[in-house]
């Protein structure tokens, strides 16, 4: 797929998505209200921000390359005789750019969506402070995590700081949820109601599994990587998903409005900076993400999830992502050696890309390791080879545990560009299945599949 069939396919998106968008405001019961034009305003502003950050990153590459954020494309054949050194210079850390487009285009969108009630004569007590502290607190948590994400493409953090500092930059969030919301009250499902009852009240363990669904999500994307186009790629398709449920629950009539137009608010944006950066990303890569975009794109879906109160639901849009947490936890708790890069490894003859593999030594690996390679290799997960040693050890190799070397044990060697699209494929599928069983079987555990997740799931 080219790269322009990717702008092609990505601006008739957004711009199909935004002419529906002005189209109902204008058919629908809210198109005389304030609300419909902050819609308006709010898609033609993501338009505007998909197109300056397709602009800037062309005009900001050399600036990077320049401060030494760069990388090497490690899945590129080189011409023979020529190093890894000597390969193109790629710059690195550009999702900064999205990053900083996104909050430039919400910064304009807060002066439009309370301009009524700046200009107008408002009573003091009719001004939306609790929907602004939510804004405010949503774009502090998102500028928290862009200023990480660049401080670990630059200082490269350790894996630990990795999953305390995302949920550190959540406290803002955290305190409004608490302040304007404060429900940590979960329906229970109708079976376990003779049990269990109607509810439970978590309490602060409510709190933390928000705390965790922050740190979850900023590096969930951040672990499913390492091909051209497949974290951006990613982030798009969830923003759509996100978009897509929002306005069924808009249009349901079953659920709080402004629950759901604040995560409109807030996606919609990001939906268009990260089809601008796509552009770029698509193979043969022109620039890298960086854990800046990684960090930014988690975050945002953290925020929408917990501030519009549908947090499981948007749990499920990320199945192929907790499909690759599950399949990488032996390396990433060092349980089995887990190498610096577990990027798919390229065969320069074919230009296809093969499953990467760690090297150890079986006496190395504890019996909780044993048991994971056992089952890994037992389900076909990953492919193992025990080869006897001179000195009597045995060394053992083993296929990377991510989800991308699972595709290519399902396929073979594979294309990086075909590899990208079979990924994005099944965050598709996975989308649909989410859908399904959101609105479908949800209806056999809880009393019906058009209520809100606030009435259903989330309180």
């Amino acid at each position: 797929m080219a790269r322009d069939t990717v702008a092609a396919c990505a601006l008739a998106a957004i711009c199909g998505l935004v002419s529906w968008v002005i189209l109902w405001t204008h058919t629908s019961d809210l198109a005389e209200s304030p609300r419909a034009r902050r819609l308006q305003a709010n898609m033609v502003i993501s338009v505007l921000a998909m197109f300056a950050t397709y602009r800037l990153i062309p005009q900001c590459e050399e600036l990077f390359i320049s401060a030494r954020l760069f990388g090497r494309d490690l899945n590129k054949a080189l011409p023979k005789g020529t190093t890894q050194e000597q390969a193109p210079k790629v710059p690195e850390s550009l999702g900064t750019i999205a990053a900083c487009v996104y909050l430039i285009a919400m910064f304009f969108f807060f002066s439009i969506h309370f301009h009524s009630f700046i200009t107008e004569e408002v009573e003091q007590d009719k001004f939306p402070y609790a929907e602004f502290v939510e804004y405010m607190a949503a774009l502090l948590s998102i500028c928290c995590m862009i200023f990480l994400g660049f401080a670990d493409d630059v200082l490269n953090l350790r894996w630990r700081h990795k999953f305390v500092l995302p949920a550190i930059a959540t406290l803002p969030l955290l305190i409004v949820y608490c302040v304007t919301f404060n429900s940590t009250t979960i329906i229970v499902p109708m079976f376990l109601r003779s049990l269990l009852g109607i509810s439970i009240n978590l309490g602060g363990l409510y709190y933390l599994y928000m705390g965790m669904l922050a740190v979850f999500c900023t590096n969930a994307i951040n672990i499913l990587a390492g091909i051209n186009g497949v974290e951006a790629g990613q982030s798009l398709v969830i923003a759509i998903s996100v978009l897509i449920h929002n306005w069924i629950q808009i249009e349901s009539r079953q659920s709080d409005h402004q629950n759901h137009f604040l995560s409109i608010m807030l996606v919609t944006p990001f939906a268009g900076v990260c089809a601008g950066l796509l552009y770029h990303n698509w193979y043969p890569s022109r620039v890298f993400v960086g854990d800046t975009f990684c960090y930014f794109a988690g975050m945002t879906f953290a925020v929408a999830g917990i501030l519009s109160h549908f947090s499981k639901t948007m749990l499920l849009f990320f199945i192929p992502q907790v499909l690759n947490f599950l399949i990488s936890l032996p390396q990433l708790f060092h349980i089995v050696l887990c190498p610096r890069h577990r990027l798919p490894k390229l065969d320069a003859k074919t230009g296809k890309l093969n499953t990467s593999k760690a090297h150890f030594k079986l006496d190395t690996v504890g019996k909780l390791g044993s048991i994971f390679l056992a089952v890994f290799s037992g389900l076909g997960l990953v492919s193992y080879k025990e080869t006897k040693a001179e000195d009597g050890s045995v060394d053992v190799e083993v296929s990377n545990f991510t989800l991308i070397n699972v595709f290519l044990r399902i396929f073979g060697p594979t294309h990086e560009e075909t590899l990208t699209i079979y990924v994005l494929l099944f965050q598709m599928l996975c989308s649909g299945l989410a859908f399904v069983v959101r609105y479908r079987i949800a209806l056999y555990f809880y009393e019906g599949p058009d209520l809100s997740e606030e009435d259903i799931l989330a309180r």
